[in-house]
């Protein structure tokens, strides 16, 4: 008989981890070929999967776009994901979306800064046409790397994609239980595999959370460990959310879990 693989707790599909990385924001930085890296004034992944990023116009990559005509040219933008909180290694995922980059008609441009103005107010939208350019990424295919693995995705299955119910709260969220209410992490470490618990000088941090669990950085002396400690059933909505950390932090903890399962859900 061979032997039994331990099983992973359920953990968001690729795709949809792919896609609250991208609904969070983050940090973005466009790579293409014979130009340096060119941070973007804004940068914006739409439904559909491709990028709308607003550039200086003094960027070079620019002068790339334009020598392509309607081609466009071949480019990388790399988002980076990080914790939401001060952990010792901050990156926690990274997202590679490669395509094409096309610089669209003036009008349509105009409308396009107005339909992610809707989704993500930014002020240097307004700089549209006064310094600033806008093109647009049609994707070509998609990379993921972060704790639960690496990825590769094709445009379809990013299109298809739905971001985390609670990806845009948990910066507010994970921060305020870390800052307020220790306790709660002291009494989450029973779920630790034993070799975790008995490390001298390690500290639990918040990591990450979503609809399947809480992901957790155990900040050890020499190394850092990442856990995901799964919900007894999957969240989508915050009484779900509340009542799920709740069980997590689990009797006899229960009743001091009620107050910081309370914040979790407004994140105040």
């Amino acid at each position: 008989m061979g032997s039994t693989r331990p099983r992973r707790p359920p953990a968001p599909a690729d795709a949809d981890r792919a896609r609250s990385i991208a609904a969070r924001g983050g940090t973005a930085s466009l790579v293409g070929t014979g130009v340096p890296p060119t941070a973007p004034l804004v940068h914006h992944v739409r439904a559909d999967g491709s990028a709308v990023l607003l550039l200086s116009d003094d960027e070079p990559v620019l002068d790339l776009v334009r020598a392509g005509g309607g081609a466009g040219c071949a480019v990388m933008v790399e988002l980076t994901d990080r914790a939401p909180v001060d952990l010792r290694e901050p990156i926690r995922a990274l997202l590679w979306i490669t395509g094409t980059l096309r610089e669209p008609h003036p009008v349509c441009a105009r409308r396009i800064a107005l339909g992610v103005a809707e989704a993500h107010p930014h002020p240097a939208l307004l700089d549209l046409g006064h310094g600033a350019t806008l093109v647009r990424l049609d994707p070509g295919s998609a990379v993921l790397s972060d704790a639960e693995g690496t990825a590769a995705l094709a445009p379809v299955d990013l299109a298809a994609a739905a971001p985390d119910p609670f990806c845009r709260y948990e910066e507010r969220w994970l921060s305020h239980l870390e800052d307020t209410h220790p306790e709660v992490f002291t009494a989450l470490g029973r779920h630790l595999p034993h070799a975790l618990r008995d490390e001298q000088g390690a500290r639990i941090r918040p990591l990450g959370v979503d609809r399947f669990g809480l992901r957790l950085r155990v900040e050890a002396p020499t190394r850092d460990h990442d856990v995901r400690l799964a919900w007894q059933q999957e969240a989508t909505t915050v009484e779900e959310l509340r009542a799920q950390l709740g069980l997590l932090v689990g009797c006899p903890f229960q009743g001091a879990a009620e107050q910081p399962a309370r914040a979790l859900g407004d994140g105040t």
